[in-house]
């Protein structure tokens, strides 16, 4: 049939391409067939936000040639932003505005309540002003005090260098601790943040799947260690 505008985005002439794709919708789709409690949050340094939350929306209507039952699952289209400096992260969408100053782990209380699929822009400028390392990435904080929550960051440009990577992953190694520590990539790795294969995201619906598993085995294990272990020791992803 004919492409969905909203789905899809032209290529070569005559031709449109997946704007997300198929192995995105399959996650969706079993996480919720299986009755898991989960929520997705879009992070892009990019302008396309708009665009991908509203092709989730358009999917979560029946309109997904692939998978027309995916419903019930709350998209909000009000892109939020979040922005990064020396002193603090602020986080805003709609009326919402939190920031980091005072407690530091308001950003990661909120990302734990957050319900159905958003969005956030994401400080290019400050990753670029920290020469594209770590620090300057991606704010995810991460409580290996908190089992109940797992927060899980897909992202191709992820690396174990963390003088050439996207997400700043901070762990609150203290229980109740509204400091965290910033963490090496390797610490997380496959743990709580994943190198997309895209070529494998293409060719293998169950791609993220595959993804979202591995990370919940190792991050039982993770948890375990970062329980025996006195904060300062790091999870050596053995």
């Amino acid at each position: 049939g004919r492409p969905h505008d909203a789905l899809s985005v032209p290529g070569e002439p005559g031709e449109r391409y997946h704007l997300i794709l198929p192995s995105f919708f399959r996650l969706l789709d079993t996480l919720h067939r299986n009755g898991r409690a989960f929520a997705v949050v879009f992070r892009t340094f990019g302008t396309d936000l708009p665009r991908a939350l509203q092709a989730v929306s358009s999917a979560l209507d029946g309109q997904h040639p692939q998978f027309p039952t995916l419903r019930d699952l709350p998209v909000d289209l009000t892109p939020g932003q979040i922005r990064c400096s020396k002193r603090e992260v602020v986080l805003t969408r709609g009326a919402e505005r939190l920031a980091t100053r005072e407690d530091g782990r308001k950003l990661y209380n909120y990302f734990n309540s957050f319900e159905g699929i958003g969005g956030f822009q994401d400080h290019f400028d400050w990753w670029a002003r920290n020469n594209f390392c770590s620090r300057g990435g991606k704010p995810l904080w991460i409580d290996p005090h908190d089992p109940d929550v797992h927060h899980i960051f897909i992202d191709d440009n992820i690396r174990l260098d963390d003088a050439d990577t996207i997400v700043h992953p901070q762990v609150f190694s203290e229980q109740g601790s509204s400091s965290p520590r910033s963490a090496p990539t390797s610490e997380l790795y496959d743990v709580c943040l994943v190198q997309t294969d895209l070529l494998e995201a293409i060719a293998d619906e169950d791609y993220f799947l595959h993804c979202v598993r591995r990370c919940e085995e190792n991050y039982d294990r993770y948890l375990a260690c970062m329980k025996k272990d006195t904060p300062s020791r790091q999870w050596d992803g053995q």
